[in-house]
C-alpha cells in the first residue's frame, strides 16, 4: 500500500475531507499532528507522497516563533529535490514556495477569506492532476499572508484577481495551493469566531461568510475530490 505522510501543523485545520478522500483511494495516511506533540520523521524514506495542511502560523515565523515549522520545511526541501508527489496546502503552500526559493509577504490587499473562484492558467491544462478541473473552480480562502514570489521555474497553474500565484507547480509533482479545498463548514466557523480581522477584510458579517461558505462545499467537493484522486495516483505510481 502506497504511503503518504501527513503534515498538520494545527489542530485547526485538519485533513477532514482531503484525509477521506485519500483514504477512499488506498492511501495509508500516517498523520502528524504538531500541535499534540507528534514528531516528524527527520526523512521522506518509505514515504511515497507528502502532504502539509495549514494553520494559524505564519511562514515568515523564525525558530522561536514557531519551532515546529523547522521540520517541515526540512521536509518540503527534500519533496522538492526528490521530485516527491506533494500536496501543500495554505500555509503548506507557503513553506513550499520558501522552500523552493519563493518569497512570502504579509498580503498587500490583506487577508483573503471566505468562499469564492480561482481561474486556471493555460499552463495548467497540460497538468495531468490540473487538467481536469474546471475552469474557475470554488476554493475556500483563509489567509494573511501571500505568496509574493514563486520558486524559481515553478509553474503557475491558478490564480485570483485578489491574489495571483494561487496554485502553482514545482518540478513535475509538487504542488501548493494557496486556497484549502479540505475544510468543513464547521471548520470556516472556527477560523471566522477567531480570527476577526480576517472577518473584517471580507464585505461580509460573520453569518453571511460562514452561509457562502457552507454553500460552496459541495461545489468544493464536486472539483476538488477528483482532483485528489488523481493527486493519489501519482503517489501510487511513485511506489
Amino acid at each position: 500500500m502506497a504511503r503518504l505522510l501527513v503534515v498538520v501543523p494545527s489542530e485547526s485545520d485538519p485533513p477532514a475531507r482531503l484525509g477521506e478522500w485519500l483514504r477512499a483511494t488506498g492511501l495509508e495516511l500516517d498523520e502528524r499532528h504538531l500541535g499534540l506533540g507528534d514528531p516528524l520523521p527527520p526523512t521522506l524514506d518509505g514515504f511515497d507522497g507528502l502532504v502539509v495542511l495549514g494553520g494559524p502560523q505564519s511562514s515568515m515565523d523564525d525558530e522561536t516563533t514557531s519551532p515546529e515549522l523547522v521540520g517541515v520545511r526540512a521536509l518540503l526541501r527534500q519533496a522538492i529535490d526528490a521530485d516527491l508527489p506533494t500536496l501543500a496546502v495554505c500555509l503548506g503552500a507557503q513553506l513550499l514556495a520558501q522552500a523552493g526559493g519563493g518569497r512570502i509577504r504579509v498580503g498587500v490587499d490583506g487577508p483573503e477569506v471566505g468562499a469564492t473562484l480561482v481561474a486556471k492558467r493555460d499552463a495548467a491544462d497540460a497538468d495531468p492532476v490540473f487538467g481536469p478541473l474546471p475552469l474557475s473552480p470554488d476554493v475556500i480562502q483563509w489567509h494573511h499572508d501571500e505568496i509574493a514570489e514563486l520558486p524559481t521555474g515553478a509553474t503557475l497553474l491558478a490564480s485570483n484577481p485578489h491574489y495571483p500565484h494561487q496554485a502553482f507547480r514545482v518540478g513535475s509533482g509538487v504542488y501548493g495551493l494557496q486556497f484549502h479545498i479540505e475544510t468543513t463548514p464547521e471548520t470556516v466557523r472556527a477560523w471566522a469566531g477567531s480570527d476577526p480581522v480576517g472577518v473584517a477584510a471580507s464585505p461580509l458579517d460573520v453569518e453571511a461568510l460562514c452561509a457562502r461558505a457552507t454553500a460552496a462545499h459541495d461545489d468544493v467537493a464536486e472539483a476538488w475530490q477528483p482532483f485528489a484522486t488523481r493527486f493519489a495516483g501519482l503517489v501510487r505510481a511513485r511506489a
